[in-house]
């Protein structure tokens, strides 16, 4: 767990785009730099979408998280790639619904860190930490939230927009099965993933883009290899959808070229 008294901001770069930051100017908010709201401009040209891909994202943990808290019974989540603090955080929505519910959230972005008392608010009866923790140590991580998290009961493992960052598909899904072995039957994954596909084909240049001006890098994945992240999870209906039509009720006429699903874990 990191102290109070580390910031993070001899860590932050305000030179060059940062992809945290560049979402949250994507989603109306104000923890950005000039850097930031160009190249997210840069990005926005290129491809439009990309404004309804990020609110089309968070809404989508919205209705996860509801459902996981709610219908499924979840009392703990692991959000894990978190972001900046927004409207409708994960801890926010299930303690709304189960106020004991425990919430750990995993980021390793320097202005996240810096935000991390405005993510560490809980409900009397529920618990909320942050750990400073890279995804792709996930050893790490399962380690940090011994004492916080009962890895013998389930779990709601979020990881929306993160393994797009992990740019081996094999070392990604080393990821996802290192956190979900740590887990128990009953568990949960949750996962959303850029693509190329579902009429996303005009985001490749946006990415190339996004290369070779901010950080981290990204990549996109195609369905087959969305899939195989859920490799022995039993997916949810509707399956791997348009995040944006994950069980939206029918309300959503626009489709983005983001996977959406979850998993659970037998």
């Amino acid at each position: 767990m990191t102290g109070p008294e580390d910031t993070g901001q001899d860590r932050i770069r305000t030179d060059i785009a940062h992809n945290a930051r560049v979402w949250n100017y994507w989603l109306g908010g104000k923890d950005n730099y000039l850097i930031d709201r160009q190249v997210g401009d840069m990005v926005t040209g290129m491809y439009p979408s990309i404004g309804h891909v990020a609110r089309a994202d968070r809404a989508f943990l919205g209705r996860v998280v509801t459902y996981l808290a709610g219908d499924a019974g979840v009392r703990q989540f692991l959000d894990i790639g978190t972001g900046l603090p927004t409207v409708d955080n994960t801890h926010e929505v299930a303690q709304r619904i189960s106020p004991s519910a425990r919430i750990v959230y995993v980021d390793n972005d320097p202005i996240v860190l810096t935000h991390a008392r405005a993510l560490l608010t809980s409900t009397p009866e529920g618990l909320t930490e942050y750990i400073d923790a890279d995804a792709h140590r996930p050893g790490d991580i399962l380690g940090a939230v011994e004492g916080t998290l009962d890895l013998s009961q389930p779990v709601a493992v979020m990881m929306l927009g993160i393994l797009n960052f992990v740019l081996d598909t094999d070392e990604a899904r080393s990821i996802v099965r290192r956190v979900m072995d740590a887990v128990p039957s009953g568990s949960f994954l949750a996962l959303t993933h850029p693509t190329l596909e579902l009429g996303g084909e005009g985001n490749a240049e946006a990415m190339e883009f996004w290369n070779k001006h901010a950080t981290p890098p990204i990549t996109a994945r195609t369905r087959a290899e969305f899939a195989g992240f859920f490799e022995g999870l039993d997916l949810l209906e509707p399956g791997i959808v348009s995040c944006a039509r994950w069980r939206d009720g029918g309300a959503t006429t626009v489709e983005v070229a983001q996977f959406g699903a979850v998993g659970r874990k037998r």
